[in-house]
């Protein structure tokens, strides 16, 4: 019986010295790319979470209708009663809203870092070779989109009511940007709380724990100088106060310095303690 000799996969797979070298010389013809900035990182990341938008559009039915009924039917529920007539109580009222609805929107960050957490999207980004805070802060530039989106629908809807802005278009932006700043920062302690929890639920139900007491524990809907005397001071010294203070200050085209600068402050100090403890978190997942 006549043999033949074969040979094992293993034997027919493996590449003979002489390929090995010219697949290592093909490999060192050209220089290994530099990787890229941190700027560039960040807004790779931005763009996927737009993408998330593009592909997935009902995300943003939270800025395009919530805005508009919580100004309808703040104005016209309660200007009456608050203010004798709905047309005051929209010039007061419409600063404050814009506010409380698009702060109320950045707990959506923590629950997408969460989200990506859990499916363990984050654990590939970790091996690549970017700038280790890009994910975060992509997040974070995203969602400047929708806090624009909704500040430009709340708005709009505000001028078609009757609200008229004393400070023009320049208090207007001035006012918008610095809406924008605070969410920017305010954003991080969400981030942060999306890397320690364990679900999005557990994200939701304390960011909401948090923004209803601090939110309604402020002059977004009342004048503060109607409240009792030992609550008053608690309540214009609220970040959320500041910031309504310097947004309706500008609106308005009065000179809110002192409002705005210690929004800036409150800013400042988001960032830096809670974008130190995003990271250390986010290093250590």
């Amino acid at each position: 019986m006549a043999f033949t000799e074969t040979k094992t996969s293993t034997d027919q797979d493996a590449p003979a010295p002489v390929e090995k070298e010219r697949l290592r010389r093909l490999l060192n013809q050209g220089e290994r790319p530099a990787p890229p900035s941190a700027f560039a990182s960040a807004r790779a990341f931005a763009w996927r979470s737009m993408l998330k938008i593009k592909h997935v559009p009902e995300q943003l039915g939270d800025i395009l209708v919530f805005p508009i009924i919580m100004l309808l039917m703040f104005t016209y529920l309660f200007g009456g009663a608050i203010a004798g007539g709905t047309g005051d109580y929209l010039q007061f009222l419409l600063p404050g809203i814009m506010v409380m609805s698009i702060v109320m929107t950045t707990i959506y960050t923590g629950m997408s870092v969460n989200i990506d957490i859990n499916k363990g999207v984050s654990d590939r980004f970790r091996t690549l070779p970017i700038w280790r805070a890009a994910p975060m802060v992509g997040y974070l530039l995203a969602d400047m989109f929708r806090y624009a989106a909704a500040g430009a629908i709340m708005f709009g809807t505000g001028m078609i009511m009757g609200y008229r802005p004393a400070g023009g278009a320049a208090g207007v932006l001035l006012g918008v940007v610095l809406l924008l700043v605070f969410c920017f920062a305010f954003s991080w302690v969400w981030t942060w709380l999306g890397l320690i929890t364990r679900s999005e639920k557990t994200v939701m139900s304390i960011s909401m724990s948090i923004m209803f007491p601090l939110t309604f524990l402020s002059n977004i809907m009342v004048d503060p100088a109607t409240m009792p005397g030992w609550l008053r001071p608690v309540v214009e010294n609220t970040p959320i106060s500041q910031l309504v203070d310097g947004v309706r200050g500008l609106f308005d085209g009065t000179s809110p310095s002192g409002a705005v600068a210690t929004t800036l402050i409150w800013s400042a100090g988001f960032i830096a303690v809670f974008g130190f403890l995003t990271l250390r978190a986010y290093n250590r997942k």
